[in-house]
């Protein structure tokens, strides 16, 4: 499944902005591509101009080139309701060229002319640049006049469709004089034809069927996803996973979200890993990683799974910068401290660490009434009434309607002795009146005196804010400087437990996660910790997070399985036996499992 991995994982990202395009200095041009205009007259052709724009848009992710992404494309072409079904006229092509801050747009024609007794089916291929901000195609000169380039005609086999399309990419790079030596053809070419052909046909049929039609679409990418484990060993289909998992994400299905999600984390992990041990850098999907990641970590938070929720996000952050992960990453630590009983100083961390995340929140989305509430809230808990009374204020203004934020502005206003407490408590009576909700909160408040079950908000946010990000560039594959100390502290841990030194071991492997909060180990440690003082479903959840970040870890799976045999749940006793003998059929640990595992049921 999950190996270690490092913050460096995921690159830094960039919004895009919408406006006036302005003149970009050179080279820096902004690229959009377009889908291809099929001639031949059969619609059965029509997904292979749909694969020039959503190849071409990869392929060009080059230093010099900022390259919208097809998603965004789309995104865009709904936002000027230019139709998706249609190709856009030159007029309004420019338009949206213009609203995406493109400076060079490339589309294109091609004809299918069908197979023969001596040759196959074969495509005929036109594509054309105009510059932007001119308005004008761009001729066969290159920029620095000194050199004729070919036109950007091809004419190919069919089924060297991927082939073309490096072909066509190189050419557009040789033109504009970008990474033609840190690109050559071959390694374009390559780059292109990395998936095979059928499996890219499924996938781009996938994409091009509507999302009313489930099935359909669901069948298409899970065709890819097939045809491409089949052609390549161990290989995963991370773009068609994730498609899938956006699939059963809209239709409540969390568990085969999660798992194809997975496959896509799995999929960026193996090419890091890959590139690591070729000396190479990496050039893996990286934003198809935080995506993906990210919304793994908003299923665990449903599930109340709090611990993997923030080992998965986490690593997120900084890197994305979006309101929307600060404020689940918030919210997840509130809620994670709210349902700490045992550690009193664990919970004031996670409570604290969500005041830290939410306030980041705030500043990168002021105007987002469910951060504030969450916000304050956060402050509520940690007894800032002053700021928290502030902040509720600030919800109210943005919704006038909040009965939950005027309740608790008037608890934190009584604390504070504030005259103006009773006016905030009448009105928060009025707004909740439904099912009686005002009388169920000051019951549970005078049982407790503190906030009732008024859970913090969390939306999940549309597709958009991850496919409107564009890759700024890729920095290269680092030595892993910080290893060596993590290392060092692992081993320190691991003396500690042997130790019997639990508290110690525990502080130790926090220092660990804070540096490095994907560690598998690490959380193998901290359930082992657990174990020993008989908090089966911490150790549990911690187990389970050490698999989601290495499922090679044969520890974790062996505890798994005897704590289940424990609990007489022999189901998934003898799952985690399978997969421990998987992992290694000669473990004594994993042997002795499958044993206890197959007396389970007896």
């Amino acid at each position: 499944m999950l190996k270690k991995c490092l913050y460096i994982f995921i690159v830094t990202l960039l919004f895009s902005v919408s406006g006036t395009a302005q003149a970009p200095q050179t080279g820096a041009d902004v690229v959009l591509v377009l889908p291809f205009e099929n001639t031949s007259g059969k619609a059965e052709f029509n997904w292979v101009g749909e694969s020039f724009a959503d190849s071409l848009s990869d392929l060009l992710k080059v230093p010099g080139f900022k390259v919208v992404s097809n998603e965004e494309r789309k995104l865009t072409q709904q936002k000027l309701r230019i139709p998706l079904t249609t190709l856009p006229s030159v007029a309004t092509s420019l338009k949206l060229a213009r609203e995406t801050k493109a400076t060079l747009l490339i589309s294109g024609r091609y004809n299918i002319l069908p197979d023969e007794k001596d040759r196959a089916a074969s495509l005929v291929l036109s594509a054309k640049l105009i510059r932007v901000n001119e308005g004008q195609f761009a001729n066969e000169i290159s920029q620095d006049g000194t050199r004729r380039i070919p036109p950007f005609d091809l004419t190919d086999a069919l089924e060297k469709l991927q082939t073309m399309q490096g072909q066509l990419a190189y050419q557009i790079l040789l033109f504009n004089q970008k990474s033609v030596t840190s690109t050559p053809r071959e390694k374009m070419i390559d780059n292109a034809t990395r998936v095979p052909p059928k499996a890219f046909e499924a996938y781009i049929k996938g994409l091009l069927t509507p999302i009313t039609s489930l099935t359909i679409r669901e069948n298409y990418f899970k065709n890819a996803s097939r045809l491409y484990t089949e052609k390549v060993l161990d290989g995963i289909y991370s773009e068609a996973e994730l498609e899938l998992g956006h699939l059963y994400l809209s239709q409540r299905k969390g568990n085969e979200a999660v798992s194809s999600f997975e496959r896509v984390v799995t999929a960026g992990q193996k090419c890091r890993e890959k590139a690591r041990l070729e000396k190479k850098q990496p050039q893996c999907k990286d934003e198809n990683f935080a995506e993906a990641a990210f919304y793994i970590g908003l299923l665990y938070l449903q599930q109340g799974n709090f611990e993997s929720a923030l080992a998965t996000l986490q690593p997120l952050a900084e890197d994305l910068k979006l309101g929307t992960v600060y404020n689940a990453l918030g919210a997840i630590s509130v809620q994670a401290s709210r349902a700490q009983k045992k550690d009193l100083a664990k919970a004031e961390a996670q409570l604290i660490n969500g005041i830290e995340f939410l306030k980041k929140a705030v500043d990168s989305s002021p105007d987002n009434v469910n951060i504030r509430f969450n916000y304050a809230v956060a402050l509520f808990l940690m007894g800032n009434m002053t700021e928290a009374a502030d902040q509720f204020r600030s919800a109210i203004v943005l919704n006038p309607k909040d009965g939950e934020a005027y309740y608790l502005l008037s608890k934190a206003l009584e604390t504070l002795k504030d005259p103006s407490a009773a006016t905030q408590k009448n009105q928060a009576q009025l707004l909740l009146t439904a099912n009686n909700r005002f009388a169920k909160l000051e019951t549970d408040w005078g049982k407790t005196q503190k906030i009732p079950d008024i859970p913090l908000r969390v939306e999940q946010p549309s597709r958009k804010d991850f496919v409107a990000v564009v890759l700024s560039g890729r920095a290269e594959y680092p030595k892993q400087p910080q290893m060596n100390e993590t290392d060092v502290l692992l081993a320190k841990a691991r003396e500690q437990l042997k130790n019997g030194q639990n508290d110690d071991a525990m502080e130790t492997l926090r220092r660990v996660l804070v540096s490095e909060p994907m560690s598998a180990e690490s959380y193998l440690l901290l359930g082992k910790i657990s174990l020993r003082r008989g908090d089966k479903d911490q150790a549990i959840s911690q187990f389970k997070t050490s698999i989601f970040w290495n499922n090679k870890l044969i520890d974790a799976h062996v505890e798994l399985g005897k704590i289940y045999v424990e609990k007489g749940d022999c189901l998934q006793a003898k799952n985690y036996a399978a997969s421990a003998t998987e992992i290694d059929k000669e473990n004594a640990d994993a042997a002795a499992l499958q044993r206890l595992s197959e007396r389970c049921s007896k």
